[in-house]
Formats: C-alpha cells, structure tokens, sequence
C-alpha cells in the first residue's frame, strides 16, 4: 500500500515509532529530499533497506506511474517530505489520487504538523478553522486574498516565507486592520522556536525588525458584529410572505447575536405599527 508519513519539524525526538518502523521495511521509499531523508533515518538509528526515490515537486508527476505500479504489485510504498505531513503544501496529493483511482489502499502515519501545531500555540479561539497555503506574492493579489477573509468567522492559518513577511503583514494590516488578532509562529520544534502574539499592526512592528526561519501564521476569525432585531424584520416577513411560518421564520434570520425571541418581538411590534 502507499504510506504517507509525517516527519520531524525540527526535533527528530518527534519522529513516531511508526515512522521508525516504516523506514527500515518499505520497499520503496518516495521522498522529497533524498538526503535529508537518510540524514532522518541516521538519526533514528534506522536503516533505509527499501530503494529510494526522489520526490519533489519537478518530478512529482513523472513518477507517478511507477510508484503507482509498485502499490499494485504489493509492494510498500512510503512517502515523506522534509518535514511535517505530505501533501499539505507539500509534494503527494497527486499520488494519493492516483491510488485512490486505481483502487490501491493507501494509509497515513500521523505525526507533527506546522499547521496544527501553530493553531495550538496561538492562543486564539481555534475549534473552527482553515488552512490557506501560502498567501499570494503579489501585493494586489494579497490584497485581493486578504479582502476575501474579511469576514471569515474561522481561525485562518497560513504559510509565509521570512523574507516577504513585513509586506504581507503591511496588506493584513490595510485591509483587516491593526487589531484583528494574530499569532506569527517560526522555527516550531526547533532550537529557536518562537511565537508572538498581538494585534496585526503591533506583530508589523515586531517583524520590521527581521525575522528568519519557517513561518506559519494564524489570524483569528472575524468577531460577528451583532445585528438589530428590527434590521431583520423585513427578511422575517419575505419568509412568511413565501408560506414559511412566523417562529420558522424568526429562527432563520436570527444571527449575529440575536435572539429568535427578539426578532419574533421585533415583528410583532413593526406589524402593530402598521
């Protein structure tokens, strides 16, 4: 079967007995830095007996069929990347995809992750949350992306490169302001880990002053501005103009902190008015 594996982000005391385990019987070992990956099994104590194979994005694609074949043959195919869990902004996806259409089991080895790790350490509200990748390079487009999120009621955790961070937090800070609340996380599990917490435009500050090292960022969900019972009351009566019944109708339109008593009252005060 195909094995995806998560690999150590830093401290290789992370590394799961799993892992350990897989490296020294796969048949095949797909991963995306060759070297760093036997550097990985060096430092496990493990011996790579498999046949290794490199896996990164400019090959992704020519390797697929022979990895796929040796899936069929039934034979271990374990793939790995640098660090963290294949396929999340890293090389895989396409060779999951290529299993799951031919019908090949594939499993997962759980392990560390940037993206979980970060959303734990952030100190914001996190039980709902999404994951974006990298954010775009261009200022427009990073606009454009930040503009999008405005509204988003979930934690948002995103990647960025140490070099282009003070200009993504400048078009952060444009668009959803200095306070939206944000934690920037770098070199997590490793000897200079660190995560800083604050409001957009205090983090800006913070990062003029140079930072280096892998970054993942959280920004917490847009706070719902509450709204008026009465704002709602003509949604309320649409509803019940289509033959939907007034509590139906009251329970439907109430968001943004409003109690469908509230709204239900609201109505019946604006139809007293008439």
């Amino acid at each position: 079967m195909l094995i995806l594996a998560a690999t150590p982000m830093g401290d290789v005391g992370d590394a799961s007995q799993r892992l350990r385990d897989a490296l020294g019987s796969a048949d095949v070992v797909a991963a995306e830095d060759t070297r760093r990956t036997k550097q990985l099994a060096s430092s496990l104590g493990v011996v790579i007996t498999g046949r290794i194979v490199s896996f990164y994005d400019q090959v992704e694609t020519a390797r697929l069929p022979a990895l796929v074949e040796a899936v069929a043959e039934g034979k271990s195919v374990l793939l790995v990347t640098d660090a963290g869990m294949p396929s999340v902004s890293d090389p895989g996806y396409r060779l999951v995809a290529a299993c799951v259409d031919a019908d090949l089991p594939v499993t997962c080895l759980p392990g560390p992750s940037a993206v979980t790790t970060a959303l734990a350490l952030s100190g914001l509200p996190v039980e709902r949350f999404c994951f974006d990748g990298f954010v775009p390079r261009k200022q427009g487009q990073r606009r454009t992306y930040f503009q999008s999120v405005l509204a988003e009621p979930r934690a948002i955790a995103f990647f960025e490169a140490p070099h282009r961070l003070v200009a993504c937090l400048e078009d952060a800070v444009h668009v959803l302001g200095p306070d939206r609340r944000a934690a920037v996380c770098r070199e997590l599990t490793k000897t200079y880990e660190e995560v800083r917490r604050g409001g957009l435009g205090e983090l800006l500050e913070w990062a003029r002053g140079g930072v280096r090292g892998e970054i993942t960022v959280v920004l917490e969900g847009a706070v719902a501005v509450a709204e008026e019972p009465e704002d709602l009351v003509a949604d309320v009566e649409t509803l019940v103009a289509s033959g939907m019944r007034l509590k139906d109708a009251c329970a439907q339109v109430a968001v943004g902190g409003v109690s469908k008593r509230e709204v239900y009252e609201a109505v019946l005060a604006a139809r007293k008015e008439q």
